[in-house]
């Protein structure tokens, strides 16, 4: 699989497997949390993505028990994880209200128990993960410095961040971002012209995109896109291939490097993840998908 250079000493896999619906599978064993990192790695896709909110805050310490009865599967991994969100939901079920918390003893304590629920010894890749309008830049971005410094995370970067959002935080870091993590498919195309990848293909920064398959509805098919499903399985059919990996393909396409974050429990479709490299993606063809997602000939 094609690897993504971040830093002069850190790649992703061109896929990532996501882990956030990792405390929804019927079987949450090690075993079986397992067998899906083993199909990930046959296939060379190496970059695992948590976040410390995932499965009501307890994703990251079932991707912990699995790592503690396979501890050779950390040496064969890059994982990344989030932190900022506070949800009246499991550890913080006292509190009253969902907010974020991007200060500084709320980053170095989050970092802390990501490392001890995984049973890691370093983060390779932490982000904030949704921007905070109480931010203080300075803080923000001294205690991200301090966590590197620390030798607890290895790079930085962010989650659902605009370009001023971004930039806000840069100008108050030693340490440069290394990706952004936004939205990105067919089924959600607008940062291809919002400038949200224009301004990180501009900086050499590659995106990474979650529910890059629309949260499934690529998938479902509605009457509403009904076009765009068709145009999907011709796609499919002359690819002998599934419309999953056909729409994943046409993000591969782009020059932006865009990184797709997978997410799902089922272990045969973990192991066709990489059929997407095997999708003949021209212009034309990627335009014909963009054409039925926009609803009409672009201008």
């Amino acid at each position: 699989m094609e690897r993504i250079k971040l830093t002069d000493d850190l790649e992703f896999s061109r896929i990532v497997y996501g882990m956030w619906r990792l405390g929804d599978d019927s079987d949450t064993s090690p075993a079986h949390i397992q067998a899906k990192i083993e199909a990930c790695l046959e296939q060379e896709l190496t970059t695992f993505d948590q976040a410390d909110i995932y499965g009501d805050y307890g994703a990251e310490a079932l991707l912990g028990a699995t790592l503690k009865a396979a501890p050779q599967l950390r040496d064969q991994m890059e994982i990344i994880s989030k932190c900022d969100i506070v949800a009246p939901i499991g550890k913080y079920a006292d509190k009253r209200v969902k907010y974020y918390d991007t200060s500084r003893d709320h980053i170095l304590a989050s970092v802390d128990s990501s490392l001890e629920y995984m049973n890691i010894e370093q983060i390779d890749c932490l982000l904030i993960h949704r921007p905070d309008p109480l931010m203080d830049h300075h803080e923000t971005g001294a205690a991200l410095d301090e966590v590197v410094a620390s030798g607890k995370v290895r790079t930085v970067g962010v989650s659902n961040f605009k370009l001023h959002d971004w930039t806000l935080l840069q100008s108050a870091m030693k340490n440069q971002l290394v990706t952004n993590q936004i939205e990105i498919s067919l089924a959600q195309h607008s940062p291809f012209t919002n400038g949200d990848i224009a301004y990180l293909q501009e900086r050499g920064v590659p995106p990474m995109a979650w529910s890059p398959l629309g949260g499934g509805s690529l998938m479902r098919g509605t009457d509403a896109d009904a076009a765009l499903r068709t145009k999907l399985a011709d796609v499919a059919q002359s690819n002998s291939t599934d419309i999953a990996s056909v729409a994943v393909a046409w993000l591969l396409a782009h020059p932006a490097r865009i990184i797709p974050v997978m997410g799902t429990n089922n272990l045969d479709r973990i192991k066709q993840f990489s059929d997407a490299f095997t999708v003949q993606m021209d212009r034309e063809t990627w335009f014909d998908l963009y054409t039925a997602a926009l609803g009409n000939e672009v201008p």
